[in-house]
């Protein structure tokens, strides 16, 4: 059944959408099933699907449910485009508080429309939120700026935060776990457990988190600094978040306000999320993306961007979240994804369909990770434009040549050759540990800065 004529209106203007205040406006791929119908046929029965209709005629619709149908505005058949408008009160409102919900625009914009018989593929590209639907959600509550003033740094732009994660991710027993945190703390900002570490029977987090505390205590009294350290507290059942989430801070005790909590955001939904953003606002709420690629890769065509996936974490209110290397690491990326930087880190920004004003909601943080070391750093500031990020190195900590420690000051001294605007290869003559580095990681030096060996004069 045809239903451009109720689901469609392609003199709809974007302009005035954006200005009425209330629509989400969302920008897909689009492919419609060879055999069926048309582009902008298929694009209204999409529409349909994801508000108030179905593929019949139905004898409870009224003109009420008529205004608040989904709406085809724009196609672009030779692209494979289309753009949808959803009146804003398609939306769920809590009934504790009246705010709104990521599930609720998921459920509709990504829900049926993804099994349609006539839709062969179909991909959220990009989505704008009108300002009045926009604070109805409850964005972050801790921003990195919290955790440059926890570092003692200057609070609007206290710079680039060396991490690490613990490797390997998984069969360490409580004492090495403890200690390898304690060896990087010795020259590093930050640590995060990685997405499958928790409660493992090898390294229960009842024994290993106080062994943990107490390594950032003797990692402080030594090197004067404040360290920070992401605990994962994530889990199924909201009791079993929470208790995890109290016994961390009961460990910590005053050192509390400098362990943020890792969620795995993606694998456990915006639901696990918001608890933990509800829960615990004075905590940094730490997105672990594990699992993403199932939709969001970008060989995929299906699902949701990682753009996306980004833009929704602020909204639910994540501090930061992983948003690949751009190109520089081992995951798939390229340089452009600084886009993705951009949108969540900056008050007014340009997505790849639609600019999106944030109206002083807190920024979310791009948390690096993925294959970077000391090398690769500086081509990746450079990229970025900044380095006010957290980077979480592990091989680059744990894989360098003389110690974890040796690691993250590598690391550092890469963002002070970026601030520079120095030559590496000029710049590790008068800083050992980024030197170190070039024989730590050689393939990468051998790609990125040929003839190395014999300008910093290395002979093995």
């Amino acid at each position: 059944m045809d239903q451009s004529g109720r689901y469609a209106d392609l003199s709809l203007r974007e302009e005035d959408l954006i200005a009425g205040d209330n629509h989400m406006l969302v920008a897909y791929t689009m492919t419609p099933m060879p055999g069926f119908g048309g582009y902008l046929e298929t694009a209204a029965h999409f529409a349909a699907e994801s508000s108030t209709g179905t593929n019949v005629e139905v004898s409870t619709t009224d003109d009420f449910t008529k205004g608040v149908d989904a709406m085809v505005y724009e196609i672009d058949e030779a692209n494979g485009i289309m753009k949808i408008a959803y009146p804003i009160e398609l939306f769920d409102r809590n009934i504790t508080d009246g705010r709104t919900m990521v599930v609720s625009f998921l459920t509709l914009a990504i829900g049926n429309n993804q099994g349609m018989g006539d839709v062969q593929c179909a991909q959220m590209q990009d989505f704008y939120v009108p300002r009045k639907l926009l604070q109805l959600y409850d964005g972050p509550s801790k921003s990195i700026n919290d955790l440059w003033g926890l570092l003692g740094r200057d609070y609007n732009d206290g710079g680039y935060i060396a991490g690490t994660i613990i490797k390997p991710k998984l069969g360490l027993r409580p004492k090495p776990f403890a200690e390898a945190a304690y060896q990087f703390w010795l020259g590093g900002d930050f640590i995060k457990n990685d997405e499958p570490q928790g409660n493992q029977t090898f390294c229960p987090m009842k024994t290993v988190l106080p062994m943990v505390a107490d390594a950032m205590n003797r990692a402080q009294d030594e090197t004067g600094e404040a360290k920070l350290f992401s605990a994962n507290i994530t889990a199924d059942c909201y009791h079993e978040m929470c208790a995890r989430a109290d016994y961390v801070l009961e460990t910590f005790g005053e050192n509390s306000p400098r362990v943020a909590f890792l969620v795995d955001g993606y694998v456990g939904g915006p639901g696990m999320v918001t608890t933990a953003r509800r829960n615990y606002p004075e905590q940094y709420l730490h997105y672990h993306r594990a699992g993403h690629g199932a939709v969001t890769s970008p060989s995929a065509v299906r699902g949701y961007t990682a753009f996306v996936l980004a833009k929704l974490s602020r909204l639910m209110g994540a501090s930061g979240i992983h948003v690949g290397t751009m190109g520089f690491g081992k995951m798939e990326g390229g340089n452009d994804d600084r886009n993705i930087a951009y949108m969540i880190e900056r008050d007014s920004a340009d997505g790849p369909f639609f600019h999106q004003e944030w109206y002083g909601m807190k920024p979310t943080t791009p948390i690096i990770s993925g294959g970077m070391n000391a090398l690769r750093l500086p081509g990746f500031f450079k990229n970025l434009g900044h380095g006010n990020v957290i980077n979480t190195s592990g091989g680059g900590s744990y894989g360098h040549i003389d110690s974890p420690a040796d690691g993250a000051i590598s690391l550092k001294q890469a963002y002070q050759c970026y601030l520079e605007g120095a030559d590496p290869i000029e710049f590790a003559k008068e800083h050992r540990e980024f030197a170190r580095a070039f024989e730590s990681f050689p393939g990468d030096a051998d790609l990125l800065y040929p003839g190395w060996r014999e300008k910093l004069g290395v002979h093995r």
